[in-house]
Order: C-alpha cells, then sequence, then structure tokens
C-alpha cells in the first residue's frame, strides 16, 4: 500500500509540472538510494527497479555468499545457511539477489522518503521554470491576472506559472482587474531564495518592438529592421525603421492600409501616439523626420558636442516641441543629438527683441526655463498665454505675469 501512496505522489506532479520520464526516474532512483545509503551505510549493491506506467517499484540487494564463518559485512555479504533458505543451490562465491520490503523500512523512514520527493520535484519544477524563462526574455508572454495589488501584478501563464508586473513595467494609464488578459514582455529572470521570479514590462521598448512583429510580417521576415525605439510609455513614442527591399516602403508597411496595422499596437498601448520615421544615415535628415510634424527651416549640426540647432517659422515651435516637450525629448533620444530650437525671424517678427537683452530686469534661469520651450524672443513668449507659459515651464503663475508685464511694456 505504502508503495502504490509514494508512486501516486510522484504520478501527480508528473502530470501536473510535466516532468519528463528520464528525470523522473532519475529523481525517484535518487531519493531511495539516498535512503538505502543511510540505512544499510552503502547503496551500491541496490538494484531499483521503477515502474512509472504501473506505479509500482522494487528494490533487490545483491550478496555474494561466504560460509558462515567468514562473514564479515552483512550489507554485501550473505551467509550459505541463510542462502540456501532462498535456494538449496546456492554455493560460497555466488551472488544472491533478494528482495527488500519497502515496509521494513518503518513509517519514519516512509514518510521522510516522500517528504524528500515532494521537495525534490518542487526544486527540479522551480529549477525547469527558471531555465524555460531564462531562454524567453524579449518574448511576449500572455496571461491571466490573478492578484492586483499597489505594488505588484501576478499573472499566470497558460502552465499556471507565477509572473509578475511590477507598477513601474505598467503603462500608467493600465487598470487591470483579476480574471483580465494580459500581454507583456519578459524583461528578467532571476532565482530569489531558490524560486523563480520572472518580472514582465509593457513599457519597455523590447515589448513595442516585438508588437510590430506581431503585426508587420516584413519585419518578422527580416526585410524591414526596426533600427531604434524612444518611447514614454501611454504618451509618445517614436519607431526608426529601415528597408532592405528598395521596393517596400518601411513606414507604409508599418503602419498599414488605413493604419489597420498600427491600430492594434496603439490600441494594446492604451492609445500611445506612435510616430513611424524612416531611418537615413544622413543626419540632418533623420533630425528632420524626427521632428516631424514639425517643418523645419534649417539645421545647423555642431559634431563636437551633438547638438543640432534647429531653426522654425514662429507658428512651428510649438509643433516641433509638443505637447509637454515630448516631441523634441524623443526626438532627440532617437537622433542621439542635444536639438535646440530657434525662431526664424520674419517680417512680423522685426521689431522683435531677444531675451537675454531683458537681463536686468529678468533672472537669468527664468531667461533659461523660456528658451528651454523654444521661447528665445519678446513675442514668442507674448504669443503664449499664461496658462501656456506656466504648464510648459516650471514657472510659479505669479511669475510669468511679472515677466510678460515687462516684456509688454518694452512694445508699449
Amino acid at each position: 500500500m505504502e508503495n502504490v501512496n509514494l508512486i501516486d505522489t510522484f504520478s501527480e506532479f508528473k502530470e501536473l509540472k510535466n516532468i519528463d520520464r528520464p528525470t523522473m526516474m532519475s529523481v525517484l532512483e535518487d531519493v531511495f538510494r539516498s535512503m538505502l545509503a543511510k540505512k544499510y551505510g552503502s547503496a551500491d549493491n541496490f538494484d531499483i527497479i521503477v515502474n512509472i506506467d504501473k506505479g509500482d517499484f522494487e528494490i533487490w540487494r545483491n550478496r555474494v555468499v561466504v560460509e558462515d564463518k567468514d562473514l564479515t559485512d552483512p550489507v554485501i555479504q550473505i551467509p550459505l545457511s541463510q542462502a540456501k533458505k532462498i535456494d538449496e543451490d546456492y554455493e560460497v562465491g555466488e551472488e544472491v539477489s533478494d528482495e527488500v520490503k519497502f515496509l521494513d523500512f518503518g513509517r519514519r523512514a516512509i514518510l521522510s522518503l516522500r517528504q524528500n520527493l515532494t521537495a525534490r520535484i518542487l526544486d527540479l519544477e522551480k529549477n525547469n521554470i527558471y531555465i524555460k524563462y531564462k531562454d524567453r526574455i524579449g518574448e511576449i508572454v500572455a496571461g491571466e491576472v490573478y492578484q492586483v495589488w499597489k505594488r505588484e501584478i501576478l499573472v499566470l501563464d497558460d502552465d499556471g506559472n507565477e509572473l509578475i508586473l511590477p507598477k513601474t513595467e505598467q503603462i500608467p494609464s493600465d487598470h487591470f482587474r483579476k480574471g483580465d488578459s494580459i500581454r507583456a514582455v519578459v524583461i528578467k529572470v532571476e532565482m530569489r531564495n531558490n524560486t523563480p521570479f520572472i518580472i514582465l514590462s509593457r513599457t519597455s521598448p523590447v515589448f513595442l518592438e516585438r508588437l510590430f512583429e506581431l503585426e508587420v510580417p516584413e519585419i518578422f521576415d527580416g526585410l524591414i529592421t526596426i533600427k531604434k525605439i524612444v518611447r514614454v510609455p501611454g504618451e509618445r513614442a517614436k519607431v526608426a525603421v529601415e528597408s532592405y527591399d528598395e521596393r517596400i516602403d518601411p513606414v507604409g508597411a508599418c503602419v498599414g492600409m488605413k493604419g489597420s496595422r498600427i491600430h492594434g499596437i496603439v490600441r494594446e498601448l492604451r492609445n500611445e501616439n506612435i510616430d513611424v520615421i524612416n531611418y537615413t544615415s544622413n543626419n540632418q535628415l533623420f533630425i528632420q523626420r524626427a521632428l516631424s510634424p514639425a517643418k523645419i527651416t534649417s539645421i545647423k549640426l555642431i559634431e563636437e558636442t551633438k547638438r543640432a540647432e534647429i531653426y522654425l517659422k514662429p507658428n512651428e515651435v510649438s509643433l516641433a516641441i509638443g505637447k509637454g516637450g515630448l516631441n523634441i525629448k524623443l526626438a532627440s533620444q532617437l537622433t542621439g543629438y542635444e536639438i535646440d530650437v530657434y525662431r526664424e525671424p520674419d517680417g512680423e517678427d522685426e521689431e522683435d527683441v531677444n531675451l537675454e537683452e531683458f537681463g536686468d530686469e529678468i533672472e537669468d534661469w527664468i531667461i533659461e526655463e523660456l528658451k528651454a520651450i523654444g521661447c528665445d524672443t519678446a513675442r514668442s513668449v507674448l504669443n503664449l498665454s499664461i496658462s501656456d507659459l506656466v504648464k510648459r515651464t516650471d514657472l510659479e503663475e505669479e511669475t510669468v505675469k511679472e515677466v510678460v508685464n515687462i516684456l509688454k511694456a518694452e512694445f508699449e
């Protein structure tokens, strides 16, 4: 009966955890040998036969027949008188195999063996999960939300393995409930206290890259390459793509007919605004494309400091900078150049005055704040409302009003 219970315990794990047959046999044999070595001092002369399919096993002890008076080690030797009780034909020097009954080990030993077996299989399963996901770093996995906590979400994959999606790796507008389906990319796999921790991410650029591979066959097949991705999760992303086939328009292929391909990606990323840009090794042209939809008048590159001075018409400045400065920030990250925006003077702005001229009335750090959002002249500041200036800069409303009054006075 104990045999059946023990094998049943093992079979449960085999069924649930999908451990392969050779590994099962090896684990079971190792556990038995450890028990035999503890009881007899050595397990070298024992044969263990496991029949997983039938759910039983046998342990056979092999001993050499010796004269009764020559018996020195009862573990590996058997006296002739005892051997003849098994079979009258045994003679000195022959090998005798007799079955060791599992029940003879006692209840405590059997319980200990079962616990040892359970622990070994659990360790094996943990190691299998670790190895499985270690090879899947950078892949998208799908799962079901099992538990939502303040700092992280517990996700179960199709095999019931536990995956972790930290709050820091969630898109700010993500809101999941228990039972929701979820997709994310594996970014880290590590062992903590002998337990595998699989960390997922929805904010990583790799997640966006894998989504493009799923939605755009030309990327999956290698006809189009993603050169670089930069993103502010949930807000905006820029993706530089290049085609190795002149017949394929990389941007058009990624966007799809009427946006059919990119729409699924945008929906997955909670309406993140995605700009797909045609990559080029011409830095000036690349910067120009990266700042789209703004139209640039001229560009001056300073290679030593990796800076780019961009000149635009006044009505294009806000487009280049973008909401919250996101467009210019991502363009800088994508191209590798620090981008400075300047207004191209036109007929209306001939009577304009550079902010530096107000250095005796406005503090330098305030001027720098205004220049950082593309306002380098008095009129460029006055063209924006006070609420816009407060929103785009780190200046207090009272400070902004004071600056506006100083600038208005100049033209009055």
